[in-house]
């Protein structure tokens, strides 16, 4: 309560409050506490973002890591080793050495296609499981026929191409197998993949 003289008259005036300014003033402290609270929130969102971010590229790094391939050299106690080079080459390496030799006959590409035969059966392999492949040659006077027969009389290394692909005849593939006798077995190991229906990797080598 105030008391004031006007033309030596007491007034008494009751002091009124304004409720709107007080309300506004109310609403900007809530709006500006939501703001800094939702302010904090997304700081704490994104920190926590960014920290999930860097654990997950860690992670992935980490995964890397473990497929990336790295040549590292043998032991000298390690066995040795027998390997054979598609064109019929035999070379012996002992754990932790080298072995060199000069030759003429190197191979690096695969038959024409049009050398091909086609398989009287489909042959299917399942994912992830194993399968066979099979061929026949039945015509005595084609020179296939003669040059295979006298490799496998005279035990010599024979070199498979094999032409396949998906069920829809795409991803088309040649591999390349090398068979040799070993006593009274026939071993195989696969020698090179050439891509047909894609640039080959390899190409400028």
């Amino acid at each position: 309560m105030y008391s004031w003289t006007l033309s030596g008259a007491p007034v008494r005036l009751r002091s009124v409050t304004d409720w709107a300014t007080v309300a506004s003033v109310a609403t900007a402290g809530g709006t500006l506490v939501l703001a800094v609270a939702t302010f904090a929130s997304i700081r704490s969102a994104n920190r926590s973002a960014r920290t999930a971010e860097r654990a997950a590229r860690t992670a992935e790094r980490s995964l890397l890591v473990g497929q990336r391939p790295l040549l590292v050299t043998s032991r000298l106690e390690d066995p040795e080793q027998d390997l054979q080079f598609t064109e019929g080459q035999l070379l012996m390496v002992r754990g932790g050495e080298a072995a060199l030799k000069v030759t003429d006959e190197v191979a690096r590409s695969h038959p024409p296609l049009e050398e091909f035969a086609s398989q009287r059966r489909d042959i299917y392999v399942p994912p992830g499981d194993i399968g066979f492949w099979q061929a026949a040659l039945r015509d005595p006077t084609a020179e296939t026929f003669k040059a295979v027969g006298a490799a496998i009389e005279a035990a010599q290394p024979l070199v498979v191409s094999v032409l396949y692909g998906d069920f829809e005849g795409g991803q088309r593939v040649i591999s390349q197998f090398i068979l040799r006798h070993q006593g009274e077995r026939c071993l195989v190991s696969a020698g090179r993949h050439f891509q047909i229906d894609q640039p080959d990797p390899r190409e400028g080598e």
